[in-house]
């Protein structure tokens, strides 16, 4: 993604807008993509800074380009690349011994004179045979831990100009998000999706029913509810390509301005967006990931179904984690919590009042309870990593209630 140093945001009548480019206005930067992208693909064993220049040079005389859009193509060209990176601290070293063997020579001049008697050409040449290496490979390797004299080893990139245009579109939006402290979504499908990446990015959820097949999800992060952060504004942003891979939806954050006021940043299936979304990850959690595979797909009759269930209360939703399902017709809902504040799970407990009428069984991370509170007999208390004990236990009681 972007960060901050690139993001180009309008703020105007209290509404945020992201720079994004439209074939209408902006129909000749497909040419320079393709030309942004020629230049990558034939920059294998080019430094950063190389690129960057020649990137620079396929805009000279653009006025229509402010530099920072310049130097976000270059951040998303460099994240499309692999680059050779200095591993076990090889420059550093390399740089030690140059400047041991220099230091007896200093100063050193390129033309030598009665003065200044010893030449910049000859020390090289002398370091170059002292090392057994060329100058040049020397000179290459002097900097290599310096992130602008990575070298490019591939450039697997872009399919066309077009994909790198929508990936610059996206991930300005992505860059207003950042300033944002909370966000609304309304989905009409694929709820599950959205809730799960929500999880996933440790935002904290409230979900209304508004209708049939029709859900409001609010979404804070920890931090907001005492004070104004611009923390888990970047897991804002990593949930916008989520909502593009969605149909039926429309999305409002609140963002501060730089000036420190609030403004309305509006998103919806219908903006044009289009982005790409890596397969979703099966778990939000490493917690519920290590319990799936120690518990496996059936254990003493019971079966352990991923997000199972969507229940309704009026307009309250409640999307357990897991559900398990007995041989017997047997069904328990199982819900981890993580690292939560205080206020988060006592709305969590308020939800699972609402729903009592199911068997609910809740995992609670030791972390987050105070040290004097007490534990109900639906609720199993883990340090790092769920048991599969105690949660055998709670199923055999939950078959004898």
């Amino acid at each position: 993604m972007l960060t901050s140093e690139h993001s180009i945001v309008v703020y105007r009548n209290r509404r945020a807008t992201p720079d994004r480019l439209t074939r209408g206005a902006h129909g000749h930067y497909t040419r320079l993509a393709g030309k942004m992208l020629a230049v990558y693909r034939s920059g294998v064993g080019n430094t950063r800074a190389h690129l960057h220049r020649s990137i620079e040079a396929v805009f000279a005389g653009e006025a229509d380009c402010p530099a920072r859009r310049i130097h976000a193509f270059c951040k998303l060209l460099d994240d499309a690349g692999v680059f050779e990176t200095d591993r076990g601290r090889k420059a550093e070293r390399l740089r030690l011994r140059v400047f041991e063997m220099a230091a007896a020579s200093h100063p050193l001049v390129q033309k030598p004179d009665r003065l200044f008697e010893t030449s910049e050409a000859a020390v090289k040449a002398s370091i170059a045979q002292g090392l057994g290496r060329p100058w040049n490979e020397i000179d290459a390797g002097l900097y290599a831990d310096v992130m602008q004299f990575h070298r490019l080893k591939e450039f697997p990139g872009y399919t066309d100009a077009g994909a790198l245009l929508s990936r610059y579109n996206v991930a300005q939006a992505q860059t207003c998000l950042y300033r944002a402290e909370w966000m609304s979504i309304d989905v009409t499908n694929d709820l599950k999706m959205v809730l799960r990446h929500a999880k996933l990015y440790g935002l904290l959820h409230e979900i209304r029913r508004l209708g049939p097949s029709h859900y409001r999800i609010d979404l804070t992060g920890p931090l907001s509810v005492v004070r104004h952060t611009r923390r888990y504004g970047v897991s804002f942003s990593r949930l916008l390509p989520v909502l593009l891979a969605c149909l039926g939806w429309t999305m409002e954050a609140w963002v501060r301005t730089p000036w420190g006021d609030m403004a309305r940043f509006n998103l919806s299936s219908r903006s044009g967006l289009t982005g790409h979304l890596p397969p979703p990850q099966e778990f939000d959690s490493s917690v519920e990931e290590r319990f799936a595979r120690k518990f496996g797909a059936k254990r003493d009759g019971w079966r352990l179904i991923r997000e199972g269930e969507i229940l309704h209360d009026r307009q309250t939703v409640f999307v357990p984690d897991f559900t398990f399902r007995h041989d017997d017709g047997t069904e328990v809902l199982f819900e981890i919590v993580g690292f939560w504040t205080p206020e988060y799970l006592a709305k969590k407990r308020e939800t699972l009042r609402r729903f009592r009428r199911h068997r609910i069984l809740l995992a609670v991370a030791e972390s987050s309870l105070r040290k004097d509170a007490s534990i109900p007999d639906d609720v199993i208390v883990y340090k790092t990593g769920l048991k599969l004990k105690p949660v055998l236990e709670a199923l055999a009681k939950a078959r004898e209630t």
